[in-house]
This record gives C-alpha cells, structure tokens and sequence, in this order.
C-alpha cells in the first residue's frame, strides 16, 4: 500500500562546475569553479534559500588516472578545494543548511576524522554530515605509501571498525562534562570524561578526543554502499544513503532491502535511514526548452571525454582498442571500482542494445546516477511517485550545470513541491538531524549507567 505524501529530503550535490563532464564548457559555467570560494558561496545560498537539507561534497585525494588527451579536457576531481576546510569557511556564510563531505577510511585515520567533523558539527552549530567512502580509485593508494589499494573485502571490513572508532570517539565526553567554573576552578567534571581504549584489527586508539561532545551528539553519517558489504555499512551506520538506482523498481528494492537489513540486522528504526538517489535535473518551463539543454550541454562533450567517462564509470578499464561506435565488449573483467556502476552499465548496454558511445551519454550527465528532464510538474510527478511508492525518502540533486541548474531547480521545481506539500517552505530546525527528521543519539556511556541502574 502507498505510504502517505510527506516531506522530501533533498541534498544539494555540488560538483564544482555541474555534474555533466561538460559543465565548464557551458557559457554560464564558472571554469574555475573548483577554486572559486565566492562561487561556492553563491550556490550554497541559493541551496539554503531553496530550503535544502544539505549541501553534499564528494571527494577523492588523488588526481584521477585517465588518458592526457581527456584529463586535460576536464574539470572534475582534479583541482578543488579540500571539501572539509571549504565547508568550515561556508558554515560561516549561511545558518541553516546541513554541511556534509567526504573523508575516506582507507587513507585517514579514525581519530582525524571525528575531530574535524566533531570541530565542523561546533562551528556550524551543529549542521556537520560524514559522508563515509572506502575510495574507489587505485591511483589514491600511491599518495599514501602503498603499492596497490585495498581489495574490495579488506575496504570494507576496515571501514566497519573505522567507523565504531569514529562514533565511539564522539561520546568521549558527557553533554555537560565541561562546566567551565572559574569560581571554583573546575574546567570539566573528571566522571564525565571517557577513554575508549580500542584495540582492533586495523587501529588502535586510546582516546578521548580532544573537543567536546558534537552539538548533535553524532554529525550525520551518510554512505553509499551498494556493494553487499556497502549495503552492511550503510545498515549499521548509515543515517543518509545516496543510492545509484536508476529504475523506481531497482530503487523500491533497494530501498526495502537496506532499511530490514538496519532493521533485523543491526535492530535499527528504519526510519533513521533515509535513501536519497542521486538525481540530475533538466528543468524547462516547456518539455521542448529541457530537451534543448540537455541536447545543448551533451553536444560540448570531447568524444574522447565520452570514452574516459564511461572507462572511469567501468572501473577505470581502457576502452581504445575498440570501436566507440560498436557495442561494448562483451566479460570486461571486474575492477576495484564501484561494483554498482559496472552492473549497471553492461547491464543497460546489453538491454537496449546500446553502442559505447551511446551509453557514454548516458552517463556523462551524472556519472551513472539518475538523469531526467522536463517541466517542473513532470519531475515533481517523478519524485513524488518515488516517494509514495517507496523508493525513496528523497533526493540528492545532482545539478548538471552551476549555477544555472541549481537556479533552475530552486526557481522552477521547488516551488512545485512547496505547492504540493512535499517539501518545506521554511527551516523549522537549526540541525542537520532536526531538517531530515533524526533523533539526537544519547552517550553510550549514558546508555550503560542508565542500564546499570536498572
């Protein structure tokens, strides 16, 4: 039975350019946007004027490996900010909008990553999202004094402990462990204070951490897992997923089975997991005008940008030797790479029968995720169709173009949802839990006196 309308999540994804590998061609692109601190300000104003939950920051720690001939034509993940120490500077720029980025837990450390985000959650007052990555790139693994990068199973059963450690570090201090009281000159209560003591498999750490509890207890933690050992991540820690499902029915499964794995598995509130795909809009006032940017923007796509995209999206497999207008080879091996990406590209090429240039259109718009265009009545038809029948509980908009696709969907799609009742018209909340609907966790210390007691 459908669920009854309610709020949509939506998070605003910045790519620095767009998400189209195109987008700083685009005349209204700002080209040296990855670098550009008064052009992140802008969109992130006019996210938090949209009433977004969030703004979301992907991230690697490594210029990507491509071919020169396309790397030298692109924009992406090659020269940008450090998205944490750029949202530390946004969270001085606006007041309401949830700040979210990514940190890996193949080449950070579990201490680094809880004081930067319990630091960033202080800062903002209490607005800080964690997206947790294993990386997926080998070329990261060179930068930090390895050979080769982490096989798939070792990523993840790492990011597993990476993770406990991280959320066991924020609870090293009570909510009112420091009473700061220059009378009697008590800086904190001592009973307040928790050491962790972890020794694991992969890490080892003392504790406590050096800042105070985070203003919501625990900053938000978001993944992506749709790998089985992601989607057993994404189970036990997750609170926001970005998903990769490109069909409302490969959605409404996904979307069932992670919340009864959170459920039944990790005896989660599957309601404290909220699925938002990845979705790219092309916003026209007529059906005809979004056809034509997305016919305008695809058009200033290098053919060999076409190949390295659908290469990258494959795991980082070399397509030259074949023909880019013949179909696509046919058991390409399976890489290090996102396991969900690769099944759905051979998957859509062997169904539609699509050659590799083709399919490299496809996915150009959003390396791999959800790519629609039309009226605002027509996308706000599609996400609230995928909210009432389960698929999701929003979305993660992936603008193709910045500024002008994030203007469009602020200007033109939010006002229809706000019309329908799925989406908000003001912040009710200051946090980042309080904006998607989360409860603040309590101390485990806490948990286990309260316990103990009974």
């Amino acid at each position: 039975m459908p669920r009854q309308k309610g709020q949509l999540r939506l998070g605003a994804f910045f790519n620095p350019t767009g998400h189209h590998v195109a987008s700083w061609r685009h005349p209204n692109a700002q080209a040296d946007a990855g670098i550009n601190f008064a052009h992140y300000t802008e969109i992130a104003r006019t996210a938090e004027r949209g009433k977004f939950d969030m703004i979301f920051l992907a991230d690697n720690v490594g210029v990507r490996e491509a071919h020169m001939d396309a790397l030298s034509r692109s924009a992406q993940y090659i020269a940008n900010f450090e998205p944490f120490t750029l949202l530390s500077a946004i969270a001085a720029m606006t007041s309401r909008i949830g700040l979210v980025c990514t940190a890996t837990t193949s080449y950070n450390e579990p201490f680094h990553v809880a004081r930067k985000f319990a630091s960033l959650d202080h800062i903002s007052g209490g607005r800080a999202g964690w997206n947790l990555v294993t990386s997926g790139q080998s070329v990261e693994a060179y930068n930090f004094g390895r050979d080769a990068h982490y096989g798939h199973a070792e990523r993840y059963d790492r990011a597993r402990e990476f993770a406990e450690v991280v959320v066991a570090l924020w609870d090293s201090w009570d909510d009112d462990a420091f009473m700061r009281d220059k009378a009697s000159g008590q800086m904190f209560d001592p009973a307040k204070m928790h050491v962790l003591n972890h020794v694991g498999k992969h890490f080892k750490v003392k504790g406590p951490l050096n800042i105070p509890r985070p203003p919501q207890g625990h900053p938000v933690i978001v993944q992506a897992g749709t790998s089985d050992d992601g989607m057993d991540v994404a189970a036990r820690f997750a609170e926001v997923i970005f998903s990769a499902n490109l069909t409302i029915e490969s959605c409404q499964a996904y979307f069932q089975e992670v919340k009864s794995r959170a459920a039944e598995k990790f005896g989660r509130n599957p309601d404290h997991l909220k699925v938002m795909p990845g979705l790219s809009c092309y916003v026209g006032r007529t059906e005809t005008e979004a056809e034509e940017k997305y016919d305008y923007q695809n058009s200033l796509m290098h053919p060999i940008v076409a190949r390295e995209i659908l290469s990258t999206i494959l795991g980082g497999i070399d397509l030259s030797p074949y023909d880019f207008d013949g179909p696509l080879p046919e058991n390409l091996p399976m890489t290090q790479g996102s396991q969900s990406h690769f099944k759905y590209v051979t998957e859509l090429a062997k169904s539609k029968n699509l050659t590799m240039r083709q399919i490299a259109q496809v996915v150009a718009g959003a390396r791999g995720k959800l790519v629609v265009k039309g009226t605002p009545k027509q996308i706000a038809d599609m996400m609230e169709q995928w909210y009432v029948e389960e698929a999701a509980d929003g979305f993660n908009v992936m603008p193709p173009t910045l500024p002008g696709g994030l203007d469009d969907f602020v200007e033109l799609v939010i006002p229809e949802l706000q019309r329908r009742g799925l989406f908000r018209t003001e912040y009710t909340g200051r946090t980042l839990r309080e904006h998607l609907g989360l409860p603040r966790p309590p101390n485990r210390y806490e948990r286990r006196t309260t316990e103990a007691a009974e």
